[in-house]
């Protein structure tokens, strides 16, 4: 069983808000991992930065977590897995983000944690295990 890292994870900690690598070291027995939209959000991030500096750190932080934490790519068992979780959310009128459903759908169907700090969201997906980040934000 691996953890997945959250969007919200990692733009706390490219901000100073969250102690990412001792959270590392705290679950170093543990395999980290993205879903593949992760990758995406965090790249959008670079792209839409503000200000050429902006652009740049951001840029660095996200390339550094790229090279360092293997991508799940989105496929058939990903799929099958969303479009549960997806019906399941509509059918109760609790409905998340649509890059969180992708993101849960991820976990769900490899059979990992999540690590985020948006519990409120992802509390509503059957079946997902929330790792807890409290010590480390901040």
């Amino acid at each position: 069983m691996g953890l997945i890292l959250d969007t919200s994870i990692l733009i706390a900690a490219e901000r100073g808000a969250f102690a990412l690598p001792a959270f590392f070291a705290a679950r170093q027995e543990e395999m980290f991992y993205l879903a593949a939209i992760t990758a995406s959000e965090l790249l959008y991030g670079v792209e839409v930065a503000n200000t050429p500096r902006r652009r740049e750190v951001r840029r660095s932080f996200v390339e550094a977590v790229l090279a360092a934490v293997p991508l799940i790519v989105f496929d058939e068992a990903i799929a099958r897995t969303h479009a549960r979780i997806w019906a399941e959310l509509d059918r109760s009128g609790t409905r998340i983000g649509a890059y969180d459903q992708l993101i849960a759908a991820t976990a769900v169907a490899c059979d990992h944690s999540l690590a985020t700090l948006n519990r409120g969201e992802f509390e509503r997906v059957r079946g997902l295990q929330l790792a807890d980040v409290s010590p480390f934000i901040g």
